[in-house]
């Protein structure tokens, strides 16, 4: 009994087997058109909401100073004419570059028991609330005279390749034979702390912060209720000291500079630096180094001296 073979299959597909099979590939791409399109708008989407709630600090407005200088005043010791000259002589060089100032009082702040100097860290950071754009902070004492306001600070210290050239590599922090050196290969756009050192330590009284997260965990360090408790010598001074030897994170983003660069002696104090120390025709801040200190028995007076070393630079700093 024979068996009828199976039909062939034909080697020509009917027609709608072909339409089927363009209908399935004209709908993939259009698929994937639809889902690059949706892409790229999500994609525009996140960078548009990244830029409107980005951080405020990271975005430099029109018109924001490049420097404010903050000054804290200590109402309790100085005289009314002796802030309006300092206020003075701050604003007048502030107008001149497009700066802008600060004047804390010390009696905005608390500090516990410790002395009235540890209000200066509060007050900075005070100032970076308060201009939250600004890229530097020149904290500056009282007890200092801007005597040379031709020279604008983010250029004369700040700019990268300037910063880099003044810097002190390789030096003790604390003088002389400190065995925490600062570093040797930092450069100078990623500085956020200027310094200067005469041959007792480093020197507070005339500095720059740069502005950032950086700064505020320097300041809160500074300020630590755990190092005020310390009664350090120098209160603020030895605790700056202490934190920029034994904390990496501060010491790897300081620049130490040489003194008269931001920070020459109106006296010649041998422990000090001496003469290598002493203000020069062109410098550009005179500090009135020990002045308060000495004022009570040491027949020195902050005031007389601001009036003395105003008039020596050609009244630039006279009455303010």
């Amino acid at each position: 009994m024979q068996f009828a073979y199976p039909p062939r299959k034909t080697s020509h597909p009917p027609p709608y087997a072909l339409r089927s099979s363009r209908s399935l590939s004209f709908t993939r791409r259009r698929q994937l058109q639809f889902a690059a399109v949706i892409t790229c708008i999500a994609f525009l989407l996140i960078l548009l909401l990244s830029r409107v709630f980005s951080s405020s600090e990271d975005r430099i407005s029109p018109g924001t100073p490049q420097v404010v200088i903050v000054t804290l005043l200590d109402e309790e010791n100085l005289s009314a004419s002796y802030m309006e000259k300092i206020k003075k002589n701050r604003k007048d060089y502030a107008a001149r570059h497009g700066y802008t100032t600060f004047f804390p009082k010390t009696s905005d702040y608390q500090f516990g028991d410790s002395p009235r100097s540890w209000a200066l860290i509060p007050s900075l950071r005070h100032a970076l609330t308060l201009h939250p754009h600004t890229p530097y902070f020149f904290s500056l004492s009282p007890h200092a005279v801007i005597a040379n306001p031709s020279l604008p600070l983010h250029t004369h210290i700040l700019a990268p390749k300037r910063l880099e050239s003044l810097m002190l590599k390789g030096r003790p922090v604390v003088p002389p034979d400190s065995v925490i050196k600062t570093f040797g290969n930092l450069r100078g756009d990623r500085v956020d702390l200027v310094l200067t050192q005469d041959g007792e330590g480093l020197c507070q009284g005339s500095f720059v912060l740069r502005r950032g997260d950086w700064a505020k965990f320097f300041l809160d360090t500074w300020f630590d209720p755990l190092y005020r408790s310390y009664n350090f010598q120098k209160a603020e001074g030895h605790a700056l000291e202490h934190i920029i030897q034994w904390h990496p994170t501060i010491l790897t983003k300081l620049a130490l500079v040489p003194q008269r660069a931001l920070n020459a002696y109106n006296v010649d104090i041998a422990s000090r630096g001496g003469q290598d120390a002493m203000y020069k025709d062109g410098d550009f801040v005179v500090r009135l180094v020990g002045c308060e200190s000495d004022s009570s028995g040491g027949g020195r007076d902050c005031e007389r001296e601001f009036d003395e070393v105003g008039g020596r630079v050609g009244g630039k700093g006279k009455g303010g």
